[in-house]
């Protein structure tokens, strides 16, 4: 016996087939800044019910673009789990307000701004349970940076082979023109500095993963990051493992974040 489907029968399964998550690439207003800035939303196909948000922060010469590019996988991972993955280009920013600079005023737009529009246009978890915020590198730190400021809107924080301590770099990436050459603005850099905000955060207020490759040149900040967070008695997830500072490495470290990032949005409905 042959099988007939009807039009709608044949529609319905082109329809199934054609699902997936959807990509949308944003220029999300700043008022701080005056400017569009371009981000890129990976958002899975089932809107039923709100969604935990991930921030992915690109590193230096990176852009909107540079996760969903590197990382095309996000895709299916939003769909599988049910996420939401948010990357903000932040240019060379080091994701601070800059004092030298008043059109860089990237810490705003990211931990204010972006948080605000993502939970006004998309079905979002609208709470530091529901929100978590990684990057690579300047992107690393800049979720450090953030979250430690902001510890009343993320829940969650990672970072894969970040710059969490720029101060044995002081020629490097461009940071100077942020803050200032630094040997004439010592306390600036101090204060810029993922590494010095550790004192802003007491155990248990925020879920804490970062990791960082052997080969790695941040890898001796890395390991001083995780020294100074067990000085002051700070839970987190240090992992080390061999790489270096390329996509190969954080294609592969991004997975385990995630799942971290999973579980510390599952307890949010343990607690209900």
């Amino acid at each position: 016996m042959k099988l007939k489907l009807s039009f709608l029968a044949i529609f319905a399964l082109v329809a199934i087939s054609a699902r997936g998550a959807v990509v949308d690439t944003l220029a999300v207003y700043s008022e701080a800044m005056k400017k569009n800035v371009q981000v890129v939303v990976v958002s899975p196909d089932d809107n039923r019910a709100p969604k935990p948000v991930i921030y992915l922060l690109h590193g230096y010469g990176g852009n909107a673009k540079t996760w969903i590019s590197m990382k095309p996988e996000l895709k299916d991972i939003a769909d599988r789990d049910g996420l939401i993955f948010v990357c903000p280009d932040g240019k060379n920013s080091w994701y601070w307000d800059s004092p030298k600079d008043p059109s860089y005023r990237y810490e705003t737009f990211v931990s204010s701004e972006l948080v605000k529009y993502i939970d006004s246009e998309y079905q979002t978890v609208k709470d530091r349970s529901g929100r978590a915020i990684t990057g690579l590198s300047m992107g690393g730190h800049g979720a450090m940076w953030l979250s430690f400021r902001h510890k009343d809107v993320f829940g969650a924080a990672g970072s894969t082979s970040g710059g969490v301590d720029i101060r044995p770099f002081p020629n490097n990436w461009e940071m100077s023109k942020q803050l200032g050459n630094e040997s004439d603005n010592q306390e600036a850099w101090n204060r810029h500095t993922a590494i010095t905000q550790i004192d802003r955060i007491k155990n248990g207020e925020l879920a804490i993963i970062f990791d960082c490759g052997y080969s790695d040149f941040f890898f001796e900040v890395n390991n001083d990051f995780h020294k100074k967070l067990l000085k002051y008695k700070i839970d987190h997830d240090f992992l080390v493992r061999p790489g270096s500072h390329n996509g190969e490495y954080w294609k592969n470290s991004i997975d385990y974040q995630i799942v971290f990032f999973k579980k510390f949005f599952d307890r949010r409905g343990e607690k209900k």
